[in-house]
């Protein structure tokens, strides 16, 4: 059984019907947003400047996430290379009005630090 994070989540929402298809369940594509916005926020963070998403792979979505669920954005960093970041992204629901919470989806962004010039800046040059 895997646990909710003991981390405070990069960003938290909540799921709204705009959000959700005619059965009540929230669209992937928000999520894939949501996620791609918490992958960004950890990635500017450790690069002290803009990180747009250039890839993204390894989704998995393994519970619904219904209208009015509290969803919980974890993000980490979990490699490196000369200017880009691999994020690993977990996605939790919470029932609204109760405790009970699932794993709903994960996957991992690839981001890369861009300088003032809109040109990849080296990770070591950071600012």
């Amino acid at each position: 059984m895997v646990d909710v994070p003991d981390v405070a989540p990069a960003i938290r929402a909540t799921a709204m019907a705009c959000d959700a298809n005619p059965y009540g369940k929230i669209f992937v594509g928000w999520l894939m947003g949501q996620m791609a916005l918490a992958a960004g926020s950890v990635a500017s963070r450790h690069c002290g400047g803009r990180a747009p998403v250039v890839a993204a792979d390894g989704f998995s979505f393994t519970a619904p996430v219904e209208i009015g669920d509290e969803v919980s954005f974890y993000a980490e960093i979990v490699g490196t290379g000369r200017t880009s970041m691999t994020v690993a992204v977990a996605v939790w629901r919470r029932d609204r009005h109760g405790e009970g919470s699932a794993l709903a989806a994960d996957g991992r962004f690839t981001l890369v630090s861009m300088g003032a010039d809109d040109r990849p800046r080296p990770l070591q040059d950071m600012v």
